[in-house]
């Protein structure tokens, strides 16, 4: 089935699970003009995305000859988001491992089940309801406008300038030097986000995007 797509850059993604999360990440593959196919073993959802994708199927993900008669070989991504059957999710990790897909995102349950996913051929693992978990964490506090980590030690952070650095410029303000954190970007009110510069000058109301250590960045964020 074909579905309407906003614009198209030639990207070729199978979806595994139509879940919640396969589900959201598949339409908005295709609002971002990805070819997509989703694959469920379940009929009731195929048919419920069957107007919305480009092609869905019925199929146990976990054979390998319904795969290949699905041309899921071919495609150069690949996503599974099987969440409730942790066997399928492996198996089915590791089929798409022995047909060499170049990028294999696997959704985990558990940092135990994202370790399985790697070793079987997940070449990146995703922890939906902990890594929303620790960013929402951070903006309960009220410390963060927003929050994204992207290591196990790196993240960025969306918050306001301190008081301390008003007036002054990125150079001037030390920042950098008593924070060991990097300004990435700048947005004053009523304007859009720009690049900071070493000139940039923060004024009161400002808002910073900032990266650095997760520690480094959340010492910086308790200063707001």
């Amino acid at each position: 089935m074909s579905a309407k797509k906003t614009r198209k850059h030639g990207t070729r993604v199978a979806v595994i699970g139509l879940g919640r999360f396969g589900g959201a990440l598949a339409r908005e593959l295709v609002t971002h003009g990805s070819e997509v196919l989703a694959i469920d073993s379940n009929p009731v959802l195929v048919q419920q995305y069957s107007d919305l994708l480009t092609h869905v199927a019925v199929a146990d993900t976990t054979d390998s000859e319904a795969l290949e008669q699905l041309g899921v070989p071919d495609f150069g991504h690949a996503v599974v988001g099987i969440g409730s059957n942790m066997e399928a999710s492996i198996l089915t990790t590791s089929l798409l491992s022995d047909f060499r897909i170049p990028k294999i995102w696997a959704k985990a349950t558990s940092r135990q089940h994202g370790q399985i996913l790697e070793r079987v051929g997940a070449h990146h693992v995703v922890l939906p309801e902990h890594d929303m978990g620790v960013r929402v964490a951070h903006l309960v506090t009220g410390r963060m406008i927003d929050y994204i980590e992207f290591d196990a030690d790196y993240a960025m952070a969306k918050t306001t300038a301190p008081r301390s650095a008003l007036g002054k410029s990125l150079t001037g303000s030390g920042l950098r030097q008593h924070f060991d954190i990097t300004v990435v970007a700048i947005k004053h009110a009523g304007t859009e986000f720009t690049y900071a510069t070493a000139e940039s000058v923060i004024i009161e109301g400002d808002q910073l995007i900032v990266s650095g250590r997760i520690e480094e960045v959340e010492r910086f964020a308790d200063l707001t």
